[in-house]
């Protein structure tokens, strides 16, 4: 199937009007963290972390203020990123599975649209073991490959060059060694005829906190750190500690990806290119009572994101704020669209460049993001269907509704407003909005996580069966399927 989606891309673009042939298409660099929620920024209004560089290039672009991590988990994440597709249509929904080949994915698209492409860092959608070799034909169409599924031994991560199956590993803090690769690969493709899409997947700051650079840690000393309000005291302890090293680690990110921008004006293809920075997801640090390193829930903490995007003629635009909601789905259509590529009919996402070369535009649309099957340590919180919006945050349970925060007058959503009769109007519009959305990609209904564990075979491996408390099925027959790692058989 996806070979005649791209058959017919091809078809598509040999037909275009002579003018649009002769478009030329902008470089799109793609930096991706993991684990770094919107409030630990410097531009995003936090006074204690210092993120100097990348306020640099909030000046120099779109910040999307309200964007939300369609799923707050790693490989859910990246799954939509790459697909721009929910994890309810692709299955999805839980880390350390293999994205079907099936998908069309982006690399794909860029490469028949006529661009190289690069992957550098952590990949998390293989599926058959965090430090396994990525073959080629599992690389979703990316041309140049240094990178691992999963490894955040920042002093020593590992991954594969290429077609070598032989292990190497980063030198030295690697965070700075994949920025470093980055400056080489631009260095070498920024004066070739085609364009290039050249994706970091840079780990920090996601724990371990303890290995950010020494420099760093002393920045931050834990008593003169500051924790959100709705950080209970029993937490407190416990979260300052790791608040020091996330810390720190988001400095030495931040000087890393002020080399890899550093370098992109250096060449002289600043104003030639699309610049995403972005994250996979949050992290709550002890946040209405929710350990540090955790994710999964619907409060802020979690979901919400760093979205900041510069573009080739942005000119006035530059440094504004768009109030707009934006989901991971969303992002891949926006990029094509900005590169002057047709947008498949597998993409579920809407296309949002309309809104990054007008910031003003729709402030109050509403962004789907969800929690199909928490799993792990999280196992215990309810799975959930969420809609943001700029003012608003509302969530439901297969139970019914179960959050409404005000987001502009309670940022710390410290008071839940659901089903109160002085809000009912607004809980029901953001109610069918959810409705409409869920409809959209054909769920009528907000499911329990059994129907997608049933529907999508997610059973077997003993590690699964713990997450999902499954003992019932510790007989059944497994086998590894081309489109999800596990299934019953």
């Amino acid at each position: 199937m996806k070979q005649v989606i791209i058959f017919c891309m091809l078809i598509a673009l040999m037909s275009c009007q002579p003018g649009n042939q002769n478009i030329a298409k902008p470089n799109v660099i793609f930096i991706l963290t993991d684990q770094w929620r919107a409030s630990a920024l410097g531009y995003m209004g936090n006074d204690i972390v210092q993120t100097p560089h990348i306020d640099q290039l909030a000046g120099s672009g779109i910040s999307f203020k309200n964007a939300v991590s369609v799923l707050p988990v790693c490989t859910p994440y990246r799954a939509s990123l790459m697909t721009g597709r929910y994890p309810t249509s692709t299955g999805m929904f839980i880390n350390d599975l293999y994205l079907p080949s099936e998908e069309l994915c982006m690399a794909e698209i860029f490469n028949e649209s006529g661009y190289n492409t690069a992957y550098l860092g952590k990949w998390h959608l293989d599926g058959h073991g965090r430090r396994s070799y990525v073959s080629p034909e599992r690389r979703q169409g990316w041309m140049l490959w240094k990178g691992s599924e999963a490894d955040h031994h920042y002093p020593k991560e590992h991954y594969y060059d290429n077609d070598d199956p032989v292990m190497k590993h980063w030198k030295g803090y690697s965070t700075y060694a994949i920025a470093d690769e980055a400056r080489r690969y631009m260095q070498e493709h920024s004066g070739d005829e085609k364009p290039f899409c050249l994706f970091v997947s840079i780990g920090t700051p996601h724990f371990p906190h303890q290995t950010a650079p020494e420099e760093y840690m002393e920045m931050y000393a834990p008593e003169k750190l500051k924790l959100r309000p709705n950080v209970p005291d029993e937490m407190s302890a416990d979260a300052l500690k790791e608040l020091q090293g996330y810390y720190a680690h988001c400095t030495a990110t931040d000087k890393a990806i002020g080399e890899i921008i550093g370098e992109i004006r250096t060449l002289g293809i600043f104003d030639n290119s699309i610049i995403v920075f972005t994250s996979d997801h949050g992290e709550m640090m002890g946040s209405h009572n929710i350990g540090p390193k955790m994710k999964h829930a619907a409060y802020s903490e979690s979901s919400s994101i760093p979205f900041l995007i510069t573009y080739p003629g942005i000119g006035e635009q530059a440094g504004k704020v768009a109030e707009a909601a934006l989901t991971t789905p969303d992002i891949l259509p926006s990029l094509l669209s900005l590169s002057n590529i047709d947008i498949p009919e597998t993409i579920e996402g809407y296309d949002l460049s309309h809104i990054m070369k007008s910031p003003q535009l729709e402030p109050e649309r509403a962004a789907l993001y969800m929690n199909v099957a928490p799993f792990g340590s999280m196992y215990g919180i309810d799975e959930y269907r969420a809609i943001r919006t700029a003012s608003y945050t509302f969530v439901k349970t297969p139970a019914g509704p179960s959050m409404l925060f005000d987001n502009k007058k309670d940022p710390f959503q410290l008071n839940n407003l659901v089903n109160e009769v002085a809000f009912s109007d607004i809980q029901s519009n953001l109610d069918n909005e959810m409705k409409q959305e869920l409809a959209r990609i054909g769920e009528t209904e907000i499911n329990p996580r059994e129907y997608y564990l049933k529907k999508f075979g997610y059973y077997g491996r003993e590690q699964f069966r713990e997450d999902y408390h499954i003992q019932e099925l510790m007989d059944v027959e497994v086998v590894v399927s081309p489109g999800n790692a596990f299934k019953i058989k």
